[in-house]
């Protein structure tokens, strides 16, 4: 039989939870995020907001469209969090000047004080782990070449749901 033939035992193997590569990154990632809450906290800072406040301090000011294809994040999910990262004066949003289709953002002065608070989180994090940093290292450029490749996978994707027929 042939070992990529999906039907039959092969293909019930395939199906146990140990043999996927979605499972182990998806209990990575919330066990991050729930090793990063007792960070954040005195930041005022959900796990999100974190990451948007990441972008932002590397540089600003950036569009919504930036923020979406840098994080990840659909409109749906970005939008509401960025207003009540305005309605708690982390961020302002502004129309763009020259597009006014385009919505700049940027850390207001408060955001960009949180900066100092978060430098020793990467840190911190990293005790909390026991990971050594070089080995911290080596998994994120792992992970970022991962998501490189699905980035295009789903970019090929979307381009044949949208050829006709």
């Amino acid at each position: 039989m042939d070992q990529r033939d999906p039907s039959g035992t092969q293909g019930d193997q395939m199906l146990r939870l140990d043999r996927q590569l979605c499972f182990p990154l998806y209990a990575a990632s919330n066990l991050i995020q729930r090793l990063y809450r007792p960070l954040l906290e005195p930041l005022g800072l959900t796990y999100s907001q974190y990451l948007v406040m990441l972008v932002l301090w590397e540089r600003e000011p950036v569009t919504v469209g930036e923020l979406q294809a840098c994080l990840h994040l659909d409109v749906g999910t970005l939008s509401p969090m960025l207003k009540r990262m305005e309605r708690g004066g982390l961020i302002t949003r502004i129309r763009d000047v020259e597009d006014e289709r385009r919505v700049l953002i940027a850390p207001t002065a408060p955001g960009r004080t949180l900066k100092a608070q978060a430098r020793g989180i990467p840190h911190a994090l990293a005790k909390k782990t026991g990971v050594e940093i070089d080995r911290i290292d080596a998994l994120r450029d792992l992970t970022h070449a991962l998501v490189d490749q699905l980035g295009e996978a789903a970019e090929r994707e979307k381009t044949l749901s949208k050829q006709p027929g």
